[in-house]
């Protein structure tokens, strides 16, 4: 699944195709998202993009009338291509643009969704989300603060989008392991000390996955189609058997909320 990474690299990539041209109309191939695809977006015509932002693992695009939203889902992609280019069986949306060039939206799973809300404000999908993990908002403070009684393992807690957004399973992974701490510890007994290490090493992770274009799985492309290059750096996520990078011990996994966690025993506490 993109993770925030994966998801500001597509915005990064669509964004200067974008801003400044007009969606001329909208081409709804199957709508069967897993939400319908909006009305709205079905009738859309001359419509300017004025920009495209991000919230979350949500790409927003803003226009005059209201807002576009976008979640890839488990497999979604969207590439920028010369409109002649014909579309293949998994393309579900474009949006043809005044440049010559469509915005288009492949998901084969079709767990992604195209959505449309007047105003930000109102939309359910939007509503308490956590702090950016790469904002001010997200400080040693505020993590040391919300773990108080908390006796949920470091690692689920971590992908609670309440807590904050966007640090899915494999940042997580990372994170932890970059900060030294176990991701079975319970997050009421992080110190201020690490709690102030591991928003900075979050930070510094999700920023350097960003900067190589996200990490690509298995179904992850960047705009361009190119793969996200961060896969390369893992150190210990998808790993489980191989020597640790810094110490040589076995890398190890674990089930976290129904979700496979990775760590090194002795680098991790």
């Amino acid at each position: 699944m993109p993770e925030l990474p994966e998801v500001e690299t597509s915005r990064r990539g669509i964004e200067p195709h974008l801003v400044g041209a007009t969606i001329l109309h909208a081409i709804v191939r199957n709508g069967r998202l897993r939400w319908p695809v909006s009305q709205e977006i079905h009738a859309l015509s001359d419509q300017p993009v004025l920009s495209v932002q991000r919230r979350a693992k949500y790409l927003l695009l803003e226009l005059p009338a209201g807002w576009i939203i976008i979640h890839l889902g488990m497999s979604g992609s969207l590439r920028v291509l010369p409109e002649e280019i014909p579309a293949a069986k998994h393309d579900h949306v474009d949006l043809v643009m005044s440049n010559g060039k469509v915005l288009r939206y492949t998901d084969p799973r079709r767990f992604g969704a195209w959505l449309w809300t007047p105003e930000l404000e109102g939309s359910s999908v939007l509503a308490h989300l956590g702090p950016e993990p790469l904002s001010e908002d997200f400080s040693g403070d505020y993590l040391f603060a919300k773990s108080r009684g908390k006796r949920t393992a470091i690692k689920p807690w971590l992908m609670e989008n309440k807590l904050v957004v966007g640090v899915g399973n494999i940042y997580a992974s990372e994170s932890l392991f970059a900060a030294g701490i176990s991701p079975d510890r319970q997050a009421m007994d992080l110190t201020i000390e690490e709690t102030e290490l591991l928003v900075t090493t979050i930070k510094a992770v999700l920023l350097r996955s960003i900067e190589q274009g996200g990490t690509t799985l298995k179904d992850f492309l960047q705009s361009d189609g190119k793969p996200g290059y961060f896969a390369q750096e893992l150190q210990v996520y998808g790993r489980a058997g191989e020597p640790c990078r810094v110490c040589g011990t076995p890398i190890e996994s674990a089930r976290h909320g129904q979700r496979s966690t990775f760590f090194c025993r002795r680098c991790q506490r």
